[in-house]
């Protein structure tokens, strides 16, 4: 075992601490906001805020991992990527009983089941931007780009994007509590 001294980088002539990166001042769009919270409370899905670049939802956990809100340029992008793993969520077996997810395999990156997941999830974020009347051209072209490169790993299944909109959709209506017609 060894011992070594720390000191705070206060206490050290001549250093100066990294600049924290500078948070955005942007405002909540309330209703964005509010139907994210009523589905993660009436789900009890736990969401946790960090100061990352990450944004991921794994099933085994039923988390929602988002980097902070002020890290995002304006609001339409933090709730487009909310929206994104909030459908991820919907995804378990006791939300939209999926039969895909029933299997319990993990996927991995960039495989058919990936790209099919990244499809429906980023699919169901778009209609949901669009069904609120939040989506702006940067949110379209973003989900566009992204569709569209996951489409490109499924060129074997090119009816695929008719079922992942049908999923999709599924999603959305869920995460709404069932108000889509």
């Amino acid at each position: 075992m060894r011992y070594f001294n720390v000191f705070h980088i206060s206490q050290v002539d001549g250093v100066e601490p990294l600049p924290k990166e500078e948070l955005n001042n942007i405002e909540p769009i309330e209703k964005a906001k509010s139907i994210l919270h009523d589905y993660w409370s009436k789900e009890n899905i736990t969401v946790e805020h960090t100061a990352s670049n990450d944004a991921y939802y794994p099933p085994s956990r039923d988390l929602i991992h988002l980097p902070l809100f002020e890290q995002f340029e304006d609001a339409n992008e933090y709730y487009s990527t909310a929206f994104h793993e909030s459908v991820h969520s919907a995804m378990k077996e006791s939300r939209c009983n999926r039969a895909e997810d029933r299997k319990g395999k993990l996927v991995a990156f960039g495989s058919d089941d990936y790209s099919k997941k990244e499809l429906v999830a980023e699919i169901g974020s778009a209609n949901l931007m669009n069904i609120l009347g939040i989506e702006s051209t940067k949110s379209f072209r973003n989900s566009t780009a992204y569709i569209q490169n996951w489409l490109s790993v499924l060129k074997n299944d090119v009816k695929f994007i008719v079922s992942a909109s049908s999923k999709a959709e599924k999603a959305v209506d869920f995460i709404l509590g069932g108000t889509l017609a």
